[in-house]
């Protein structure tokens, strides 16, 4: 007997009939007559006798039958992680992200997969890049989402997107006034940047232009979300990348567009030797949609 025909039989005996055993399992009655008479052919005993129009069970289908209830339990045991498996509530994800990500993107999209997944259990850790790649690597986070990101071949690509910069400087700052900053704006005032040897020190640079040489850097720091606290604090003004000022984070900081061409790579990163979970496709997408609606082009 396979699978299917042990359904059928239990049906019959739980329902005491065809018709019963048909309404069951949704099916049409010949179906379910046709079924019970190869479990008999394929077993070589009869499992019911028809008596004043009723089936009525053979002493071996008792025997069968009792028996059959602690493999049917493991089926549907078995179906129950399946349904699990295909339409999960939870789950476990950890990521490594650029600091960037972390003040609102990261956490925005991890809030609306926790209303897909309630059970989820997820871990964020704000990484540098070379470190943010070696986590992925060695499998001690999920997936990244870096800015700059370091190409390996080990490493996929899953998203990638650009990312402009934007201007931040107390609310009360002269140049709030304005709709939007350039370069020329910030000559004469103090300004907070990163370190030129690093990559995002040379983006910041570049995306200075012909005025890099005049704007004096006052005080240096390692990411935008250490730029935008100094900026709080009143030390200066910055330019960051736009991702670290998304959503209502700062909001009491005066934020303008920084007019450049220049734009800095983001991409959402998985090993390649490791197949996504369900879980960290959906974040995948979710993050997407954060990027989107937060991050227009």
């Amino acid at each position: 007997m396979n699978l299917r025909h042990i359904e059928v039989f239990r049906a019959v005996m739980i329902t005491g009939g065809v018709r019963g055993a048909a309404e069951l399992l949704h099916v049409s009655q010949p179906a379910i007559s046709k079924l019970l008479a190869q479990s008999q052919r394929q077993l070589g005993f009869p499992l019911f006798a028809r008596v004043r129009g009723r089936l009525v069970p053979t002493p071996e289908a008792q025997i069968l039958h009792a028996e059959m209830e602690g493999l049917w339990r493991n089926v549907e045991r078995v179906r129950d992680v399946t349904r699990n498996l295909a339409s999960p509530r939870s789950g476990s994800l950890t990521l490594a992200v650029s600091a960037s990500l972390a003040p609102y993107l990261v956490p925005r999209a991890l809030a609306l997969l926790a209303q897909r997944f309630p059970g989820l259990q997820a871990r964020m850790e704000i990484l540098v890049v070379p470190i943010l790649v070696d986590a992925l690597l060695d499998q001690a986070a999920d997936v990244g989402v870096a800015v700059l990101p370091n190409d390996h071949p080990n490493l996929e690509r899953v998203s990638a997107y650009e990312c402009g910069f934007a201007f931040v400087a107390p609310a009360d700052h002269e140049l709030a006034a304005r709709r939007s900053i350039t370069s020329a704006n910030l000559v004469g005032e103090r300004v907070i940047g990163s370190p030129p040897d690093t990559p995002y020190g040379q983006a910041l640079k570049r995306a200075y232009g012909r005025h890099a040489e005049s704007i004096h850097v006052d005080f240096q720091v390692r990411s935008s979300t250490s730029a935008c606290w100094q900026v709080q604090a009143g030390g200066g003004v910055a330019v960051v990348d736009r991702a670290a000022v998304a959503g209502p984070t700062y909001s009491h900081l005066a934020i303008r567009p920084f007019k450049t061409a220049e734009r800095l790579p983001v991409a959402v990163l998985r090993n390649r030797a490791r197949p996504p979970s369900l879980v960290q496709e959906a974040f995948i997408e979710t993050f997407d949609s954060v990027w989107k609606q937060e991050m227009p082009s």
